[in-house]
């Protein structure tokens, strides 16, 4: 099995999608509803109960509606021009002068509702019967809850109509504001859909309050329109009329101080400057491109000059000397010499008057190239000087025409600005003239048009409650409320539900199922013996099957049975497990192995003085503590708690025990502490052939036995299968699960 459970964790890893996305079928949403229809039932009975005495213990209500045509006054003739225009809001906002104070506050006054109809606003001080008092307390109790789950259905708010409490103002409230109050809290306006028609309602518990009251709402409110025009017009007049005195006087203080500006700056010779100016700069920047160039050529000359030093011959190699025209000539001139000294060389000696002659003129060129030579060098110097100093005196030039194009600008923005000032000043005066006129034409025209279309009429029937409605509500209310509880239920229980749950989850063998007994049934650890043919006793003998089934070859005779926590059902399953199998003529052995808390003693009706501790600490042999068969098993109780059973159970001692013992038995059966209690069960499923989890349906977590699990397999236990406890059949074939409590009686199953 554990290779089976493997196989299937890789094959998860490996196709998760399989898993993520399993079909759901609806007769599983069918046995959810089955499961718990009793909760679904509870509260379906309770919210329409709820519904039910809200509904016929709330005073009935009259409405009473009128309808009106309302649209804007755009100035021209009849209806058939204002079909383009559309105002989304403009229905909305009538709506809201509809419902305003104002139109109530004129609805008191034109019925006199503060004298003539006091009554019908006002509760008299009369004696409460006990049929009334009891309604109050009803509604006292189930009115928030109503309230809660009308609004939950989306239902439209009612408002009731009653006596308002004071406002929050140190002063109490006025008749006349109170039932302005209560004529604004019984008040809807609904526009009519695609039209310009506004239906206006009015609910209260009398039916000709409600119509009187509806049709002088009508009224008060093409009353209140006519008042907000008139007023809105001639304050609309004092104020422009006020604002234009002031813009006048703005406008003629900014024109004063532009003017004076203007003077003070000269703003004409700006403008010309601001026109020159940037030629200027420009000239001057290409002077001083120029300047620099200038100035860079004649030091790469000095550079030269100065790395040829005295040397006349590379001196004269410089690009300017080589070019000067007058150096030319006069090497020219020295050549020429040189060639007739040495034609009068041939002829006359160094000391004859021609040579002499000849040698004094090739001195006097030769002083003079010097002379030239200095004289171009001394000319490339000043040039330099002078192209420098020009630079300087183009920079100077060129930041100060920056300063005075910097200063007229600053002048020419600030008069820019004024400029605006007095543009806009001029404009916002303008516009305020031009209103006032059109104001004082159009003062006297109404701005909406009004027309009644259809009256109110005396309500024959209640509108509210709706009493079919509620009630309706109230079941579905009440249905899809039990249901969306019992799914959350459901979907909150992460414990083991059934066999088709305990095999989705963890796969592996499913030995068998143990139906739960009621509370006045017989005890399940003798319903095997007194009822052999009972469903339980059935149940067992499946597992039995199913058990010597689980191994190949051979059934399994050493078998540990052990459960992921207590009172899931281990030591009821040992016992009854081993009946039915000495029922088949089988020498059966049951060992306590829980020396914590053992319970295996009660269930045979021996004392559990000595026993498998005796054995494991050496204080006993085997034939003296093995218990005489009783219903043909023969057992080897607990014993005194040792102090480190853990260490016990897993000694050479235990193995032993279990080796001598399966010579004279056919099974061995050990029924151990909870997995994930304590270690005890992970020393002993290394000495047995297999290991029985006992699971217990409702009970047991998917998290507690998937840890218990993963420590079985840690230590190699070969789990043989599992034992689902605790289901309960429903009328329909269907499990459900029961509970247990393991603390909750000091001999109750574990």
């Amino acid at each position: 099995m554990e290779r089976d459970r493997r196989d299937q964790r890789e094959y998860r890893d490996y196709y998760p999608e399989e898993f993520e996305e399993q079909e759901i079928h609806l007769r599983d949403y069918l046995q959810i509803v089955s499961k718990r229809k009793y909760l679904i039932l509870t509260v379906l009975a309770v919210v329409f109960l709820v519904v039910a005495l809200k509904t016929f213990t709330t005073t009935p209500i009259y409405t009473a509606s009128s309808q009106v045509l309302i649209e804007r006054n755009y100035g021209s003739k009849g209806l058939e021009n204002q079909f383009s225009r559309w105002e989304p809001d403009f229905l909305e906002t009538q709506s809201q002068i509809i419902q305003s104070t104002n139109v109530a506050q004129k609805v008191v006054e034109q019925l006199n509702l503060t004298t003539r109809y006091r009554s019908y606003f006002f509760e008299e001080d009369t004696e409460v019967t006990f049929v009334q008092s009891v309604k109050q307390s009803i509604k006292a109790v189930i009115g928030p809850a109503y309230d809660w789950l009308r609004n939950l259905a989306g239902g439209s708010e009612e408002v009731e109509a009653g006596v308002a409490g004071e406002s929050f103002n140190d002063e109490p409230m006025t008749e006349e504001e109170i039932i302005a109050s209560i004529i604004q809290g019984g008040l809807s306006v609904t526009p009519v859909k695609n039209t310009k028609i506004v239906t206006i309602s009015f609910s209260h518990e009398n039916p000709g309050i409600a119509k009187i009251v509806s049709d002088a709402v009508v009224k008060a409110y093409m009353d209140e329109m006519l008042e907000i025009r008139l007023s809105t017009s001639s304050y609309s007049v004092k104020w422009m009329t006020d604002k234009a005195r002031e813009e006048r006087e703005k406008l003629e203080h900014s024109e004063r101080l532009l003017q004076q500006f203007m003077r003070d700056n000269d703003l004409v010779t700006v403008e010309d400057k601001l026109t020159v100016l940037p030629q200027k700069l420009s000239g001057f920047g290409n002077q001083i491109s120029k300047a620099e160039a200038e100035k860079k050529e004649l030091a790469d000359q000095l550079a030269q000059i100065r790395a040829a030093g005295n040397n006349l011959d590379r001196l004269e190699k410089i690009p300017t000397l080589a070019s000067s025209e007058v150096l030319k000539s006069i090497r020219e001139r020295i050549y020429k010499a040189n060639l007739d000294i040495q034609e009068l060389s041939k002829k006359y000696g160094h000391k004859h008057p021609k040579m002499i002659q000849a040698q004094s003129e090739l001195r006097s060129l030769t002083d003079e190239k010097s002379y030239e030579i200095e004289r171009v060098l001394s000319s490339i110097t000043n040039s330099y000087e002078l192209a420098a100093s020009k630079e300087e005196s183009l920079k100077e030039l060129l930041a100060d025409t920056k300063s005075q194009m910097l200063e007229s600008n600053e002048k020419f923005m600030q008069y820019k600005v004024m400029k605006r000032e007095v543009d806009s000043n001029r404009a916002m005066y303008d516009t305020l003239q031009a209103g006032i006129k059109k104001e004082s034409v159009t003062e006297q025209s109404q701005s909406v048009n009004i027309w009644v279309t259809k009256k109110a009429e005396m309500p024959l029937f209640p509108s509210k409650p709706n009493k079919k409605r509620n009630l309706m509500l109230g079941l579905i209310l009440g249905l899809f409320g039990g249901v969306g509880l019992a799914f959350f239920i459901e979907y909150l229980d992460n414990t083991v539900k059934d066999e088709k749950d305990l095999g989705d989850r963890f796969g592996g063998s499913i030995l068998g199922s143990v139906e739960e007994l009621k509370k006045n049934a017989d005890s399940i650890e003798s319903v095997v013996v007194t009822k052999p043919l009972s469903p339980v006793a059935e149940s067992y003998r499946l597992i039995r099957s199913s058990l010597l089934l689980s191994a190949a070859g051979k059934p399994p005779e050493t078998i540990l049975v052990t459960s992921m926590g207590m009172g899931e059902g281990k030591t009821t399953t040992t016992a009854n497990l081993a009946r039915i199998l000495a029922q088949n003529d089988k020498k059966v052995l049951v060992i306590d192995c829980d020396l914590r808390k053992p319970r295996l003693g009660s269930f045979f009706g021996v004392r559990n003085e000595v026993g498998l501790s005796s054995i494991l600490t050496g204080s006993g042999g085997s034939e003296a503590i093995v218990q005489p068969p009783n219903e043909g098993i023969s057992a080897i109780l607990s014993g005194p708690i040792p102090p480190a059973p853990a260490e016990l159970l897993g000694s050479d001692r235990m193995k032993m025990l279990i080796e001598s013992m399966k010579q004279e038995y056919d099974f061995i059966l050990l029924d151990s502490p909870p997995v994930q209690s304590v270690t005890d069960s992970l020393a002993l499923c290394q000495l047995v052939d297999g290991v029985v989890v006992v699971v217990r349906a409702g009970k047991t977590t998917n998290e507690m036995l998937e840890s218990g699990l993963k420590k079985l397999s840690d230590v190699n236990g070969k789990v043989l299968g599992f034992v689902l406890n605790g289901m309960k059949m429903r009328g329909n074939g269907y499990y459900s699960y029961g509970y247990g409590s393991y603390y909750a009686r000091n001999e109750g199953e574990e």
